[in-house]
């Protein structure tokens, strides 16, 4: 084969190559092996591939070819671990758990929050606000180290009892002796009630608002 003859055909190569890559936005194993063979086909004979470039280049092709199969094994144990994990989050419904959230529904006039600290506080503040971000409630709340319970009665600062179904979200401000904030988290506590599995972290309903499987603490009974 003369040299315009291999020029030729590494251009028609490179030409379809271009093609096959410009419909297609993923390079596939075989492809990669491929384009290796191609070059080998229409090597100049005058200017070979030496043999440094061709060990590296069949180095590529292993190390690309390793690659694909660890993606799919991971893919493959991904979706394991999403089974797994929504087959756990249905073992919760009808037990009460403990979650990190801040939202709870009114229930019987009332509503139980907590909230855990890192250190004492000398200071804890609480707001409750409604749906539309309304403060309707404002109070002081423990300061201990650790868990702390807050129950609302329900009623708003003017002493208004609020019906029933509401959902409202707790504020909680801790500070130490020097002004530090100490607040971790805030959680609520409540039966299981149904899970939604349409998104990778199921969500559970707990007293009537949606909460991440993550954030669940622990279950109570």
């Amino acid at each position: 084969m003369t040299v315009s003859a291999v020029s030729s055909a590494t251009t028609a190569t490179t030409t379809t190559s271009s093609s096959s890559t410009s419909s297609s936005s993923t390079l596939t194993s075989s492809d990669f092996l491929s384009l290796l063979v191609s070059e080998l086909q229409n090597q100049d004979p005058l200017n070979a591939t030496s043999t440094t470039d061709l060990v590296n280049q069949l180095t590529s092709y292993a190390n690309f070819t390793s690659q694909q199969s660890i993606n799919s094994s991971l893919t493959s144990l991904a979706s394991s671990f999403s089974s797994l994990v929504t087959l756990n989050s249905v073992n919760y419904i009808g037990h009460t758990v403990e979650a990190k959230t801040d939202t709870s529904t009114l229930s019987n006039g009332s509503a139980t929050f907590g909230y855990s600290l890192s250190s004492s506080a000398s200071n804890v503040s609480i707001s409750i606000s409604d749906s539309s971000g309304n403060v309707v409630y404002t109070g002081t709340g423990t300061g201990n180290s650790g868990s702390n319970s807050f129950t609302w009665d329900g009623k708003d600062s003017s002493g208004k009892q609020l019906a029933d179904g509401g959902k409202y979200t707790i504020s909680v401000t801790a500070t130490d002796t020097a002004g530090n904030s100490v607040l971790n988290y805030t959680t609520v506590t409540g039966t299981v009630t149904g899970i939604d599995t349409s998104t990778s972290t199921p969500s559970l309903t707990v007293n009537g608002v949606s909460v991440s499987a993550a954030n669940i603490l622990g279950v109570t009974s």
